[in-house]
């Protein structure tokens, strides 16, 4: 436990204004998206954009990640575009259980983009935890996908790839983006459980 709070207070020591901007952001953007509002996107392009220069620099080294974050900008373009079809703040599309075909698919891109992010942070790059990095980024794809498609099984992916992304955050001194993550990782239990409720509630008063 020493280590751990003697790691955060490092943490807390080299932590740019760069890296404070993008922690608060997504703190925001995920309280945002536990409520079901709309800001959740220009939020989260202000954060994902900062992380994907920071993750990307030599020294961390995270380029899968820093590739994600990337796709989490061009997604959660799509996604406010998606959501603001009527209303400025309450999204039109309701919260939905995926499809088969959705699950299928959503399974697909985790599955196909841990095989291409890890081929190319093994070839391409000097990644010393391809299989991590890969993994991690690969299933938050996934996840962003559905969550940008209002589906209510986004939240088990991107918690799937939180929970991964921990130990690696650690083991990249990354101590602050790391306790952020356990924080994405609790809202995210809340915000499965709120949006579960809101669609069982429907399904109710359809009966």
């Amino acid at each position: 436990m020493n280590d751990l709070y003697q790691g955060f207070l490092e943490g807390l020591h080299q932590m740019t204004w760069l890296e404070g901007m993008a922690v608060c952001f997504a703190v925001l953007s995920v309280i945002f998206q536990k409520n079901n509002n709309i800001l959740v996107y220009p939020t989260g392009i202000i954060s994902t954009g900062i992380y994907t220069y920071l993750l990307s620099r030599e020294h961390f080294k995270l380029y899968a990640d820093a590739t994600l974050n990337a796709y989490y900008l061009v997604m959660s373009v799509y996604g406010w575009v998606y959501w603001a079809k009527k209303g400025p703040t309450t999204p039109s599309t309701p919260i939905m259980r995926s499809s088969r075909n959705e699950l299928i698919t959503a399974t697909s891109i985790a599955l196909v983009g841990w095989g291409v992010f890890y081929f190319l942070l093994t070839r391409f790059s000097d990644s010393n935890v391809p299989v991590m990095d890969a993994f991690v980024s690969a299933v938050a794809c996934a996840g962003m996908w559905l969550l940008a498609k209002r589906k209510l099984e986004n939240w088990i992916l991107l918690n799937i790839s939180n929970l991964a992304a921990i130990p690696l955050l650690f083991y990249k001194h990354l101590y602050l983006t790391a306790f952020l993550t356990i924080f994405l990782f609790i809202i995210a239990i809340f915000g499965y459980l709120d949006w579960r409720a809101e669609v069982q509630q429907r399904e109710i008063s359809r009966k």
